[in-house]
């Protein structure tokens, strides 16, 4: 299978299954859209026609095009068959009962009330809660005694906003430390914040202990402000961006990501991103929002070619920049078309359920933080493991393969079936496809693949 497009003044040729990706000219092109359908007489026949006008283009030419075809086809290169599915149960299989990553759920509360958030303002349709050192201790060395012989851990901090609960973040960072060396382990956090508690000692501990610090910022102030506002309906802006600014600056080359959300009030998004590199940052992510279809937030069929374009405009707008030594980075474009992850990844997916958990306040196991509240995803607590086997049994199942609607898609080996928790909430099924999702996600990986195909090339 292959996908062909252009974008960025490119001619791009993408071979699904190896993962090739092909520059070719006009006529190398055409002959690869019609090389599975025609045999070489038509072929020849119809490039002559189409390109009449053009000396260079002869039946030589184009005989010489096919055979070369032909040799990436035979190569593997061009026309890969998929000879994936018949592993891509027996691969997750190999990491059944072996965690990676908890996202601690440190508090289930937020001194901000955002319209848009899925976490119903940090409650998760449930009471409030901060979690004790104990249910937090407790949930690292679930983690240790079911990671198996994994050495490098995953915890992200999370709320609500976990800087409410920061004495407890600090206290399990440091019993984390206290038990890595004993058990073999290195440990990886995360935290997550909308900022409005950031202070001197907040940045010196997330900068000295954090791999990655994820920022709360949706851009311009009129869209921040729109949603990210106070329980007195105050908006956030001019208090969170001096401190971020302050936080990275202090951070100097370690990981960290302005995360913004666009909505259908900022479809174009776009403005967005700009603001935040004229603040000075370079580290962006923007997601489209999560919530229900008749959310005055909720993204519209009518915002999906905005939307669209948008992206391609962030593609050329980072290719400007990256030309004129002014790089950033955008969380959807990383890519990496020389390695990249392994076949296991690309078919299983997230491990949401299985390698990946949340837990709540309270030491309750979920697949992960967008299935919190929801009863009937509740796998088991921290102390007796998972009880619920049969929906962990369900999320172990979910691959590329498990969805009919993915069999024939271009950009499944990327997806690799995309979001479980935005799945269930379109469809009802953590199998479902959630479509305007999928639209999203395939021109994201078009925008990735051009600008690392440029980048290629301009280097050579």
């Amino acid at each position: 299978m292959i996908h062909r497009y252009k974008l960025g003044g490119l001619n791009i040729v993408l071979d699904v299954c190896s993962g090739s990706v092909h520059l070719v000219d006009e006529v190398a092109y055409d002959i690869i859209g019609m090389f599975e359908s025609a045999d070489r007489a038509q072929i020849t026949a119809a490039m002559l026609e189409k390109y009449a006008d053009r000396e260079d283009v002869t039946e030589a030419d184009i005989a010489e095009c096919c055979d070369q075809i032909e040799e990436l086809k035979a190569a593997g290169k061009l026309f890969a068959p998929d000879t994936f599915e018949p592993m891509a149960g027996a691969l997750k299989q190999k990491s059944a009962n072996v965690v990676k990553a908890l996202c601690l759920h440190v508090a289930h509360t937020c001194n901000l009330n955002c319209s848009y958030c899925f976490a119903s303002q940090g409650k998760y349709h449930g009471d409030r809660a901060l979690m004790s050192l104990e249910v937090g201790k407790r949930a690292l060395d679930f983690l240790i005694e079911h990671s198996g012989t994994r050495r490098n851990l995953e915890v992200d901090f999370f709320g609500g906003e976990p800087l409410m609960n920061f004495d407890v973040v600090k206290e399990l960072v440091a019993y984390a430390r206290s038990r890595e060396k004993a058990c073999n382990k290195n440990f990886r956090f995360t935290l997550t914040t909308n900022g409005v508690l950031i202070d001197d000692d907040v940045i010196d501990f997330a900068n000295r202990e954090m791999s990655n610090v994820v920022l709360s910022l949706d851009g311009r102030k009129e869209v921040h402000d729109r949603y990210r506002v106070d329980y007195a309906g105050n908006g956030s802006w001019e208090r969170i961006v001096p401190k971020f600014q302050k936080l990275v600056e202090a951070r100097g080359n370690k990981n960290y990501y302005m995360r913004g959300t666009f909505t259908h009030a900022n479809p174009d998004f776009l403005k967005d991103i700009q603001q935040m590199l004229d603040l000075g940052f370079t580290e962006l992510s923007m997601e489209p929002v999560v919530c229900a279809p008749g959310d005055p937030s909720a993204l519209t069929e009518a915002d999906l070619p905005i939307v669209l374009e948008q992206y391609e405009k962030l593609a050329e707008l980072m290719l400007e920049r990256r030309r004129a030594g002014k790089p950033f980075t955008f969380y959807h474009y990383m890519i990496d078309l020389t390695g990249g992850p392994c076949i296991y990844k690309r078919i299983s997916g997230c491990g949401s359920g299985t390698e990946y958990m949340a837990v709540t306040p309270w030491g309750d196991l979920y697949p992960c933080h967008q299935f919190v509240g929801e009863e009937k995803f509740k796998l088991g607590n921290i102390w007796d493991g998972v009880t619920n086997t049969e929906t962990q049994d369900d999320f172990a199942s979910c691959n590329v393969y498990s969805r009919p609607e993915c069999r024939d898609c271009w950009a499944r080996l990327y997806c690799s079936g995309g979001c479980a928790a935005n799945a269930y909430h379109a469809t009802g099924s953590v199998r479902g496809v959630y479509g305007y999702g999928c639209e999203l996600f395939k021109k994201r990986m078009e925008c990735a693949i051009m600008l690392e195909a440029s980048k290629a090339l301009e280097d050579a």
